[in-house]
């Protein structure tokens, strides 16, 4: 489902990056592919620095399909940035990747704070971020995140996930699971 960034993705990644229903939701926008594998680059070895996390998604079949990626990492937190091909949208794979990928950060990398700054015409995410059940929306507990994010202008909405409430939310989420499975056996 998810893998290290590789140059090797970079043409599927920028024919499905270019699309303009995903375009503009990219924070690090490429005019070209070479542009796109420039910044590729850049980016893993940002990672390298621990500057940022950034990863592919993955289809079932392997095929590269977006980009998930944690920005701007500070005191354990950073800005959480994903887009998906138009084709994959709506089937799935965001909360897959993000499950994954958030996994990955308070269990592996000892992140404990993922923000997500989200512009206010972005209704898709905005919807998608208030589905979760781990995300608090944030723009009066984070006043001065916000005011620093929105430079003086109203962009952006910011939603906060805590590496706790993340982790209670798996807790009750697994239990049910195991829940299920020992009444179906019973």
């Amino acid at each position: 489902m998810l893998k290290k960034r590789e140059l090797q993705d970079c043409q599927a990644l920028y024919d499905l990056m270019v699309d303009p229903d995903v375009f503009p939701f990219v924070r690090h926008k490429a005019y070209s592919y070479e542009e796109f594998l420039f910044l590729t680059k850049q980016t893993i070895e940002a990672e390298e620095r621990g500057e940022l996390i950034s990863r592919t998604i993955l289809d079932e079949w392997g095929s590269p399909i977006g980009t998930i990626n944690l920005f701007d990492i500070q005191d354990n937190a950073g800005f959480l940035g994903t887009w998906l091909g138009k084709p994959y949208h709506g089937k799935g794979y965001n909360k897959l990747a993000k499950d994954a990928f958030f996994n990955e950060l308070f269990y592996e990398l000892s992140i404990e704070t993922i923000f997500m700054r989200i512009r206010k015409i972005n209704v898709r995410s905005a919807k998608a971020a208030t589905k979760l059940p781990y995300v608090i929306f944030a723009n009066d507990t984070r006043k001065a995140l916000l005011d620093e994010i929105n430079a003086g202008e109203d962009i952006y909405n910011i939603f906060e996930i805590p590496k706790d409430l993340y982790t209670l939310h798996t807790l009750r989420c697994g239990l049910s699971v195991e829940e299920e499975q020992h009444l179906k056996e019973a």
